[in-house]
């Protein structure tokens, strides 16, 4: 990161990483000021859109393109974790909604809280998000394979589109496939075809979220989020320097590259 411009409110930086995929870069104006951890969220979905863009291209030269439409919601029955800047973010988004589709959301949510509750998902989901202990791939494997068996569709989905594309959370943007779209109505067939994902951004949110506030990296699963965002308001209003927001978000995003993950 090399700082190159600098206002009485703003510092210009250019932004330069290596993945996977190969080289990815931005120039961002970080405001000096104080502001919320969702100021991030944009600027880290722009760099994981870009590696994405990097493995698009290199799967296209070898024949393999992406398979995945609108209204191609097969994949919107899995269950999705947010991290809490995520979280944030999509309900700010929904309150702009027109009043009776807000009011649509909260009956297809409750629907969803009910059925859970009924396989006894709802009180796992509730056990993870409220863990003191990072979340493990291992433990919430079996999980996600029981929501998934309920093939329940996600609560933001009408007639079949995505009612929250432009605020969709990064496990959604990051599942790119280039099998047939039939396939994707099984995805543990072991026959869906998944692009790599350079850099997960969600984890790097949360893996932030975590170290500026002193608490376990959390991921949140979709069904909870407008639950988990009221609980959380006061958190929400939380602001930091906006250098000192970019500083840790590149660290992860290094941390996480030099990792290999």
């Amino acid at each position: 990161m090399t700082p190159s411009v600098q206002t009485p409110s703003t510092e210009q930086f250019e932004i330069s990483i290596t993945t996977a995929a190969g080289r990815v870069s931005a120039v961002v104006h970080t405001p000096t000021t104080f502001i919320p951890i969702t100021s991030l969220v944009p600027l880290l979905r722009s760099l994981g859109k870009q590696a994405q863009q990097l493995e698009e291209t290199h799967a296209a030269v070898e024949g393999r393109l992406c398979s995945c439409t609108k209204g191609c919601a097969a994949c919107c029955r899995m269950l999705v974790p947010l991290s809490p800047p995520e979280a944030f973010r999509l309900m700010d988004h929904v309150r702009q909604w027109p009043l009776e589709q807000q009011q649509r959301l909260a009956v297809r949510l409750a629907d969803i809280k009910s059925v859970l509750a009924a396989h006894g998902i709802w009180q796992r989901l509730l056990a993870v998000v409220e863990s003191e202990q990072p979340p493990n791939d291992d433990d919430l494997a079996p999980l996600n394979e029981a929501y998934y068996s309920l093939r329940i569709p996600c609560p933001f989905l009408e007639d079949n589109v995505c009612s929250v594309y432009e605020e969709r959370p990064s496990a959604c943007r990051e599942l790119l496939v280039t099998s047939p779209p039939a396939n994707c109505d099984d995805i543990g067939s072991g026959t869906v075809e998944a692009l790599p994902i350079p850099i997960r951004i969600g984890t790097i949110l949360g893996l932030v979220w975590g170290e500026l506030t002193g608490s376990v990296p959390r991921l949140i699963p979709l069904p909870l989020v407008a639950e988990w965002v009221e609980h959380h308001q006061s958190e929400r209003a939380r602001k930091w320097q906006g250098t000192v927001l970019l500083n840790s978000a590149l660290d992860k995003v290094q941390r996480y590259l030099s990792q290999g993950q």
